[in-house]
């Protein structure tokens, strides 16, 4: 049965990949730059792993050093809350009462939303650079577009989480049960910027995960829990008391910009191109190193 699964899962998708272009199958020569560098390519381990982490130093740095506007974060969350409130939809509060009473519960989400952010998006990335060398440059020009647009909502609208609202009596997780689930609380406070509620990248980083294993995998039961770990992650971050839910509204945002970038560069969706990539000739940036080095 799962290998069935697997022959249909590539039939389909074999199927459903963009045809090759009459200007995409002219001889390496006679391609511009431009095509050349849209063209899927079978990516590099040693570059790959240099991109992300330069990336991701690059977005915390930057991230932590927006200007915390502390009372224009906290004048944004009191918005925010009685927004909630007058519509009838502020949970939040009573979610994270109810979640905290359970204490084996509430300190599994306190390292749920310390470690699965990280350890889940990596695993994914891992998983598509081995099984879908292809799709792997256009999903993860996703991520990259996602998590760089977030940057520019922390910087235009900085909100303040509802464990640190004044008056909002929300109940701070991380310290009263004494984990180490947030980087926002504790003696590691100083080390990130507790006002950038806003988009969650939690979400924005789990949906991303949870709609790549869902568009990719063969298997039924990954594909569920593709979609289940978003979701999951959604009553994580509210339980905590790190975000309203309107900020997981923001990090969906997010998401289809990234989406949205990957699709104008590529010319497709990520999961349509094909498993393999088509191109083995060098990358533009490659040859032209390798000129240089003659």
């Amino acid at each position: 049965m799962g290998e069935s699964s697997v022959k249909t899962l590539e039939t389909r998708t074999d199927l459903s990949s963009p045809p090759v272009t009459e200007g995409e199958a002219r001889p390496e020569s006679r391609r511009t730059l431009l095509t050349r560098l849209r063209l899927p390519r079978r990516p590099r381990i040693w570059f790959e792993v240099l991109l992300i982490a330069v990336s991701y130093w690059t977005y915390s740095l930057i991230r932590n050093a927006v200007p915390e506007q502390k009372a224009a974060a906290l004048a944004n969350a009191d918005w925010i809350w009685s927004v909630e409130r007058a519509l009838g939809i502020a949970v939040e509060h009573s979610v994270n009462h109810a979640v905290n009473s359970v204490t084996w519960l509430i300190v599994g989400m306190n390292y749920y939303y310390a470690t699965l952010h990280f350890v889940v998006t990596i695993g994914v990335l891992v998983w598509i650079y081995r099984f879908h060398p292809g799709r792997y440059a256009a999903t993860r020009l996703v991520l990259f577009a996602t998590t760089g647009v977030a940057l520019v909502g922390y910087y235009f609208y900085p909100l303040a989480p509802p464990r640190l609202m004044n008056g909002g009596g929300f109940v701070d997780t991380v310290l009263v049960h004494h984990t180490w689930g947030s980087m926002a609380s504790g003696n590691l406070k100083h080390m990130s910027n507790q006002y950038a509620a806003m988009p969650s990248m939690h979400i924005g980083w789990s949906l991303w995960c949870g709609l790549t294993i869902f568009a990719v995998a063969s298997a039924p039961w990954a594909r569920i829990l593709g979609l289940l770990y978003p979701a999951a992650t959604l009553v994580v971050i509210v339980s905590t008391a790190n975000h309203f839910w309107l900020d997981a509204v923001g990090g969906m945002m997010c998401l289809a910009f990234g989406y949205a970038v990957s699709r104008l560069w590529y010319g497709s969706l990520p999961h349509r191109l094909p498993r393999r990539p088509v191109d083995t000739e060098p990358h533009p940036a490659a040859a032209l190193l390798n000129r240089f080095r003659r």
